[in-house]
């Protein structure tokens, strides 16, 4: 039974350095991203092949060709099964995907051609989940469909305010497909969660800022848009890991 697995720890990482303090910090597997405040869009092949020779814990590659909603063109599409063939080749643990029709369903024709091109791989349906219009029968799609485990806020923000419908889904699906609580996930709401939902994975960003080692810095000029700093280096801090993961060894204890 899927209930009775180690409570497991996966990190949303952003960067190389950050997938590297994640392992440090005892990260079961990371979730390999570019763009996080765009949510998560897919790494550069560079980024994965290296991620995949210094990094002994899994990897899970995101599939997403841009930010913004989770309805792709054709191109787009066919972007996110190359991208999936080139994980494969290289042998990452898995990938991380999201499709849903324009209606506000799991899009389960090109969701099964995804897990059909994975060939074996783990897939992640993410939290493209909490945007449907239905969230109980998208949770049996993606069941039908053939991913392995599903990341989810519970239909909310975050997954403290979504706990509810998460320890449904758990109490639904947990013995069929695994699922993962994330945003918002830290070390001080993951007993509650834990409690509450009682489910054994958890999606945790563990994010810290590192100010850039420019020197000269432009003042009349800013790369990163609106509200963004491109002098605020975004990075996983390992010791935010290391304490997420001793809760979780102790809650696991205490089963």
């Amino acid at each position: 039974m899927l209930n009775n697995r180690k409570i497991s720890l996966e990190i949303c990482t952003g960067s190389i350095d950050s997938c590297l303090q994640a392992q440090k910090g005892g990260a079961d597997r990371v979730e390999l991203c570019d763009n996080l405040f765009e949510g998560g869009t897919t790494p550069s092949y560079a980024t994965i092949v290296y991620a995949k020779e210094h990094l002994n814990i899994d990897i899970m590659v995101m599939i997403r060709p841009r930010g913004g909603d989770f309805f792709y063109n054709d191109i787009e599409f066919s972007l996110m099964k190359d991208d999936i063939i080139m994980c494969r080749k290289i042998g990452v643990k898995g990938v991380v995907f999201g499709i849903l029709t324009k209606e506000g369903d799991i899009d389960k024709t090109r969701t099964k051609e995804l897990v059909k091109i994975a060939d074996g791989m783990q897939t992640c349906f993410h939290r493209a989940i909490d945007m449907t219009k239905d969230y109980f029968h998208s949770a049996q799609d993606i069941i039908d469909c053939g991913c392995t485990r599903i990341l989810t806020s519970g239909q909310r923000n975050k997954a403290i305010q979504g706990m509810e419908n998460i320890s449904k889904l758990q109490q639904i699906f947990g013995n069929q497909i695994e699922i993962m609580a994330g945003s918002g996930v830290n070390t001080e709401n993951i007993e509650e969660l834990f409690e509450k939902t009682k489910i054994r994975n958890y999606h945790f960003s563990a994010k810290k800022t590192i100010d850039s080692s420019m020197i000269f810095r432009q003042p009349n000029v800013s790369m990163g848009g609106k509200d963004l700093n491109e002098y605020d280096i975004i990075q996983t801090d390992c010791e935010k890991v290391k304490k997420m993961r001793s809760i979780l060894d102790n809650l696991q204890t205490s089963l």
